[in-house]
């Protein structure tokens, strides 16, 4: 099993509007640069999957595997002999909103993967967790 973890803590961000987010799959491209689009199958729902099209890339179906409202959920990528799941988390401290992103690789091939995608997606965490903050803070109820 090869996991990378990228958590911050951002003050004056509310959860719901970072879950608000992370649940509209289909607008993704908006705070992901990398994305040409990412369109979500049935309601945001343990069981369904999305089709997420990288620049470049042709489309990856990826299925959610858990979700917790308002506190976390988990997707998951099938690759040829491996998975690649990855869990976003939202805690509150007294500092704000902790925000937490862990990437695991499992599978025979996994090495394979971690080279070809996975690093790639971590090394996007951050940048992507900063847009992230920004179009929710923008967020007003």
């Amino acid at each position: 099993m090869w996991k990378q973890i990228f958590t911050k803590t951002y003050p004056d961000v509310k959860k719901e509007a970072v879950w608000r987010l992370w649940t509209d799959i289909n607008n993704w491209p908006r705070w992901h640069d990398d994305l040409v689009s990412c369109v979500l199958q049935g309601p945001f729902a343990v069981g369904n999957h999305f089709m997420l099209q990288p620049k470049g890339m042709k489309p990856i179906k990826i299925d959610i595997t858990e979700v917790n409202e308002l506190s976390s959920f988990t997707d998951g990528t099938s690759f040829f002999g491996a998975k690649m799941y990855n869990t976003h988390a939202l805690e509150e401290a007294a500092e704000g909103l902790k925000i937490t992103n862990t990437l695991v690789v499992t599978g025979p091939l996994r090495w394979v993967w971690i080279k070809l995608v996975a690093q790639g997606v971590a090394a996007s965490f951050p940048t992507e967790t900063e847009a992230l903050i920004q179009q929710a803070r923008g967020i007003h109820d």
